[in-house]
């Protein structure tokens, strides 16, 4: 780099710190310009004033010493093959400490005597000798033994923290202070660093004041960025015409309603209203109804769509799979009864007609299916998100539902928004209550409605575990459980979490024979890693057909199953033809039998919080009472049983999903808001920064609509691009 050139945040590091050390960046954490490295923060702090002095280590604690080498030496293993690094440290008290390291061969040429570096972990002791067993590890450079705190980078195997530090401090020395996007006015009303000083201070702190409000800053611009973008998100929606269809006097709604046999409840009657209202506007509607299990969404759903077929337009309702369509074009047909059967003998003067289209029907009934929706003969069409691929035409298409938002991301939204020259209404539902912040970020292109109420005609869940590491002899219980209720005229559901057969998981299918079901494996800690595989239900049907369920009429339904033939079990237990359906989670949204009255799920600790509410709520659909039983070999005291003990004490999913953000890597969900390369989201957490997402939410709504293209602020423009992607930011910026 010569002389006078400007170090800006887009300068390549090749540049700055030569080729060797920014091949290796680049090739080991996705970093090619100043930018991206400076915004690499620190994953964790030493704070040198609260180091432990050698001299005053205590047996069992976790310590971390400053300290330098003084003498290293390889030595055999005693038990195996291999080679130990027996090290010696001493700190600037004199106290020394025995150190060693597995891999030895490895460490030989890093670990060498004179060495000055950060070591930390467990004490432990060793031939009467105190000794850290393989400690974390980092060299220190001369002058980060002078300052106050050593910044500890996420590093790999061939670039370590240290590495990266040597780097970063290279970088700020010669980088001209960045401008800063943020407007001084937002800084000073909610006291924020200027960028330039934060940057700085995140990664070469004085104090913990210093990390504190560079930290501050910088969760201010991961949430900025999130929120600008779905601003622009949102602007792009709106700007474009849908069609208007205000609700029409003496149409198939208001005949529909009249032949309710049950009010709505305040709840339906309410988000309905404001379905209504936006539906009539000639901008799209875009909202998600949350409501937990069983909150009536399917009915405040088919008045929506009723309400645009009374327009003359089209609405399509897409599920997640094949069975859920399928149920859900059976559901709509018969609660429109006489309304939805257009063309067929008994049908109301004024009918509609539902029509079916998934990917597995026949080629007759396909193009029947194709030619019914491109002519506007049905009113509304059910099927997969095949739906919306460009083949599949519709007459005027003015609504799409969508059943089970978390299976439907951001790129299948848009795509549907840009379906012709009107953009159709869209509805969301989800049966996965959303915490605030999930609501403000994830799904911040959608307005948001609540169902919190249940239909009158519900029963009650009991929900409990069955806790075979303590309580084995209640194995034999569950099944006598379900046969007690298929006697009582019931029927139930066995949920297994893998489909067996091929179906390896990550382990052999044939290790789920190793599990006997009469006598559940009483030591299995999946603690220890060394977890059997999960149970499968084409591994243990035979089984159970033979023993515990002898006598029953079981079905099997999994999601490899070909459709006619999911179709056909399905039905058979709609009808009550099956007493157990032994089935993975394909039905775990949508499916609708009142009679079945119990579920049992094994391996229960293999599914998320969230999956389990919507399983069990597969049951107490009808008048009778609803049980589901939580089978884990899990022990009681660890944070998995923690987790079931949760479920089972609640049947709130509002409390359950706030309860499932915390137990998840928030990343996870997160990664949803996301596009291209690298995410910007290094910082922000939705359980920490409610606070934070929700002011920014009403600056970038602010900003957005001052400056619709964010012209006047480029420097916003950039933050939107390095937050969630240049894809994204391209995609809504370009169109403002």
């Amino acid at each position: 780099m010569t002389a006078g050139t400007t170090i800006d945040m887009d300068t390549p590091l090749i540049g700055v710190l030569g080729k060797r050390s920014a091949d290796l960046l680049a090739a080991q954490i996705d970093v090619g310009t100043v930018g991206e490295l400076v915004r690499y923060y620190p994953r964790r702090y030493v704070d040198r004033g609260k180091l432990t002095d050698i001299a005053g280590l205590e047996l069992g604690e976790h310590a971390t010493v400053v300290a330098e080498v003084e003498s290293a030496s390889l030595r055999d293993m005693r038990s195996r093959r291999g080679k130990l690094l027996a090290v010696v440290i001493r700190d600037d008290r004199g106290g020394r400490l025995d150190c060693t390291f597995f891999n030895g061969y490895k460490l030989q040429h890093v670990v060498t005597p004179g060495t000055r570096a950060v070591f930390a972990g467990k004490v432990g002791i060793f031939n009467h000798k105190l000794q850290l067993t393989h400690p974390q590890f980092e060299p220190l450079d001369e002058d980060e033994a002078v300052r106050p705190f050593i910044s500890v980078y996420p590093a790999t195997a061939k670039l370590s923290s240290w590495m990266i530090a040597r780097c970063v401090r290279q970088v700020l020395d010669v980088l001209d202070d960045p401008t800063d996007p943020l407007p001084e006015s937002l800084r000073r009303r909610e006291g924020l660093a200027e960028l330039g000083r934060a940057l700085r201070r995140i990664h070469v702190p004085d104090t913990d004041t210093d990390i504190h409000a560079a930290r501050h800053r910088l969760v201010w611009d991961e949430a900025l960025g999130v929120q600008l973008a779905l601003a622009l998100r949102r602007q792009a929606t709106v700007s474009r015409p849908a069609p208007a269809c205000p609700p029409v006097a003496g149409g198939l709604l208001d005949a529909f309603d009249a032949r309710l046999p049950f009010e709505l409840t305040e709840g339906q009657r309410a988000v309905g209203a404001d379905i209504a209202a936006d539906l009539s506007r000639p901008q799209p509607m875009n909202r998600l109804v949350q409501g937990d299990v069983g909150a009536g969404k399917t009915i405040v759903a088919l008045r929506a769509m009723l309400q645009v077929v009374d327009s003359g337009q089209q609405a399509a309702l897409l599920a997640p799979t094949e069975v859920l369509a399928a149920q859900h074009a059976r559901s709509l047909r018969n609660l429109l009864g006489p309304l939805g059967q257009a063309g067929e003998l008994g049908a109301a003067e004024r009918a509609t007609r539902v029509t079916l289209l998934t990917g597995s029907l026949g080629a007759k009934a396909k193009r029947a299916a194709l030619l019914a929706a491109q002519s506007g003969e049905a009113g509304i069409v059910v099927g997969t998100h095949a739906l919306i691929q460009d083949r599949v035409g519709f007459a005027d298409l003015g609504l799409v539902v969508v059943d089970e938002q978390h299976r439907f991301g951001v790129e299948q939204r848009d795509a549907l928004r840009a379906r012709g020259e009107r953009a159709p209404h869209m509805l969301v539902m989800t049966a996965t209550p959303i915490p605030r912040t999930v609501a403000m970020t994830v799904y911040g292109d959608l307005e948001i409605s609540a169902l919190r109420e249940l239909p009158g005609g519900r029963s009650p869940i009991a929900t409990s575990v069955v806790p075979l590491a303590e309580k084995p002899q209640w194995f034999e219980r569950v099944w006598r459980r379900v046969k007690e209720e298929v006697a009582a005229g019931h029927q139930a559901y066995v949920v297994f979490p893998r489909v067996g057969g091929t179906d390896k998981a990550g382990t052999d299918g044939d290790d789920a024979d190793l599990v006997d079901l009469e006598t559940p494996d009483e030591g299995a800690d999946p603690e220890d890693g060394a977890r059997r595989a999960p149970l499968a239900v084409l591994d243990i049907a035979p089984r159970l057909a033979e023993g515990a369920l002898d006598g029953l009429r079981l079905g099997i339904l999994h999601g490899k199953l070909p459709a006619e033939e999911k179709d056909t079990v399905m039905r058979a237990f709609e009808t009550g033809e099956l007493d157990v359906l032994l089935a993975t989670t394909v039905i775990e949204v949508g499916v609708d039998v009142p009679n079945a009255t119990a579920m049992v799920i094994l391996d229960a600790d293999r599914f998320g919080l969230s999956q389990l509410h919507q399983l069990r709520g597969r049951v107490g659909r009808g008048s009778a009472a609803g049980v589901c039983l939580l089978v884990t070999e899990v022990p009681a005291g660890t944070t998995t049983r923690e987790r079931l003990d949760a479920i089972a004490g609640t049947t709130d999913g509002f409390e359950l999903a706030r309860l499932d953000l915390e137990l998840r890597r928030e990343g996870d969900v997160l990664g949803a808001l996301q596009s291209g390369r690298r995410s910007g989201l290094r910082l922000l957490s939705l359980l920490r920064h409610e606070e934070i997402i929700a002011k920014a939410q009403v600056y970038a709504t602010d900003m957005v609509a001052a400056d619709p293209g964010l012209a006047e602020h480029p420097g916003l423009a950039e933050l939107v691009g390095e937050t969630v992607g240049d894809e994204e930011r391209a995609a809504y910026l370009d169109k403002a």
